[in-house]
Protein backbone atom coordinates (compact mmCIF):
# COMPACT_ATOMS: atom_id res chain seq x y z
CA UNK A 1 0.00 0.00 0.00
CA UNK A 2 1.44 3.14 -1.10
CA UNK A 3 2.17 6.37 1.12
CA UNK A 4 -1.26 8.36 -0.45
CA UNK A 5 -3.19 5.57 0.59
CA UNK A 6 -2.11 5.38 3.95
CA UNK A 7 -2.43 8.86 4.69
CA UNK A 8 -5.72 9.42 2.91
CA UNK A 9 -6.83 6.59 5.58
CA UNK A 10 -5.09 9.21 8.39
CA UNK A 11 -7.22 12.11 6.67
CA UNK A 12 -10.98 10.11 6.66
CA UNK A 13 -9.78 9.17 10.38
CA UNK A 14 -9.34 13.16 11.62
CA UNK A 15 -12.54 14.00 9.21
CA UNK A 16 -14.84 10.91 10.93
CA UNK A 17 -14.01 12.27 14.59
CA UNK A 18 -14.65 15.77 13.56
CA UNK A 19 -17.90 14.73 12.11
CA UNK A 20 -18.76 12.35 15.17
CA UNK A 21 -17.43 15.15 17.35
CA UNK A 22 -20.04 17.08 15.92
CA UNK A 23 -23.09 14.87 15.05
CA UNK A 24 -22.83 12.96 18.89
CA UNK A 25 -23.90 15.78 20.87
CA UNK A 26 -25.72 17.37 18.67
CA UNK A 27 -28.20 14.58 18.14
CA UNK A 28 -28.56 13.97 21.34
CA UNK A 29 -29.38 17.85 22.73
CA UNK A 30 -31.99 18.07 19.56
CA UNK A 31 -33.44 15.30 18.84
CA UNK A 32 -36.92 13.59 21.01
CA UNK A 33 -36.73 10.68 21.78
CA UNK A 34 -39.58 8.55 23.16
CA UNK A 35 -39.52 4.53 24.02
CA UNK A 36 -36.29 4.56 21.79
CA UNK A 37 -37.51 6.11 18.33
CA UNK A 38 -37.50 9.62 17.51
CA UNK A 39 -40.63 11.62 17.74
CA UNK A 40 -40.82 13.60 15.01
CA UNK A 41 -43.37 15.66 15.83
CA UNK A 42 -41.58 16.94 18.56
CA UNK A 43 -38.09 17.28 16.83
CA UNK A 44 -37.61 20.17 14.91
CA UNK A 45 -34.04 20.25 14.02
CA UNK A 46 -34.38 18.48 10.78
CA UNK A 47 -36.61 20.85 9.34
CA UNK A 48 -33.73 23.72 9.15
CA UNK A 49 -30.60 24.19 7.74
CA UNK A 50 -27.94 23.11 10.96
CA UNK A 51 -24.15 22.67 11.47
CA UNK A 52 -24.42 19.18 9.66
CA UNK A 53 -25.66 20.68 6.97
CA UNK A 54 -22.71 22.98 6.72
CA UNK A 55 -20.37 20.49 7.58
CA UNK A 56 -21.61 18.09 4.73
CA UNK A 57 -21.58 21.16 2.31
CA UNK A 58 -17.83 21.84 3.40
CA UNK A 59 -17.02 17.86 2.94
CA UNK A 60 -19.18 17.75 -0.94
CA UNK A 61 -16.29 21.31 -1.53
CA UNK A 62 -13.62 19.40 -0.29
CA UNK A 63 -14.72 16.17 -2.55
CA UNK A 64 -14.86 18.30 -5.59
CA UNK A 65 -11.93 19.58 -4.90
CA UNK A 66 -10.03 16.17 -4.39
CA UNK A 67 -11.88 15.58 -7.99
CA UNK A 68 -10.58 18.15 -9.51
CA UNK A 69 -6.99 17.63 -8.75
CA UNK A 70 -7.13 13.86 -9.25
CA UNK A 71 -8.30 14.77 -12.70
CA UNK A 72 -4.98 17.57 -13.08
CA UNK A 73 -3.18 15.04 -11.92
CA UNK A 74 -4.08 12.39 -14.47
CA UNK A 75 -4.17 14.80 -17.48
CA UNK A 76 -0.40 15.72 -16.36
CA UNK A 77 -0.11 11.78 -17.09
CA UNK A 78 0.49 10.40 -13.42
CA UNK A 79 -0.36 7.15 -12.71
CA UNK A 80 -1.18 5.45 -9.61
CA UNK A 81 2.40 5.26 -8.27
CA UNK A 82 2.21 8.41 -7.35
CA UNK A 83 1.24 9.17 -3.77
CA UNK A 84 -1.23 12.27 -4.87
CA UNK A 85 -2.97 10.25 -7.14
CA UNK A 86 -3.57 7.62 -4.27
CA UNK A 87 -4.45 10.29 -2.02
CA UNK A 88 -6.75 12.20 -3.62
CA UNK A 89 -8.45 8.98 -5.49
CA UNK A 90 -9.04 7.26 -2.22
CA UNK A 91 -10.76 10.84 -0.36
CA UNK A 92 -12.69 11.09 -3.45
CA UNK A 93 -14.27 7.92 -3.23
CA UNK A 94 -14.43 7.68 0.58
CA UNK A 95 -16.31 11.10 0.75
CA UNK A 96 -18.45 10.64 -2.37
CA UNK A 97 -19.97 7.67 -0.55
CA UNK A 98 -20.39 9.83 2.39
CA UNK A 99 -22.24 12.81 0.51
CA UNK A 100 -24.95 11.00 -1.18
CA UNK A 101 -25.33 8.38 2.04
CA UNK A 102 -26.50 11.61 4.05
CA UNK A 103 -28.21 12.87 1.05
CA UNK A 104 -30.31 9.84 1.04
CA UNK A 105 -30.88 9.99 4.66
CA UNK A 106 -31.16 13.98 5.38
CA UNK A 107 -34.35 13.71 2.43
CA UNK A 108 -35.73 10.57 4.13
CA UNK A 109 -35.44 11.95 7.84
CA UNK A 110 -36.89 15.67 5.95
CA UNK A 111 -40.20 13.81 4.77
CA UNK A 112 -40.59 11.55 7.90
CA UNK A 113 -41.07 15.22 9.81
CA UNK A 114 -42.82 17.11 7.51
CA UNK A 115 -45.38 14.18 7.64
CA UNK A 116 -45.16 14.41 11.27
CA UNK A 117 -45.69 17.84 11.49
CA UNK A 118 -47.90 18.94 8.53
CA UNK A 119 -49.93 14.88 8.22
CA UNK A 120 -53.07 15.81 9.26
CA UNK A 121 -53.63 19.26 7.27
CA UNK A 122 -52.24 17.32 4.07
CA UNK A 123 -54.62 14.27 4.45
CA UNK A 124 -57.61 16.70 5.16
CA UNK A 125 -56.73 18.14 1.84
CA UNK A 126 -56.76 15.24 -0.16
Amino acid sequence: MGIGFIVSFIVIGVWTIIILGITIPMNKKYVVRENGKINYKKTTIYLRWNVFDTLTLVIAIYTILCVQALNMLLSFSQTIENPYVQFFTNQSQAWVIVIVAYLVSRVSITLKSIKAHWGDELDDKQ
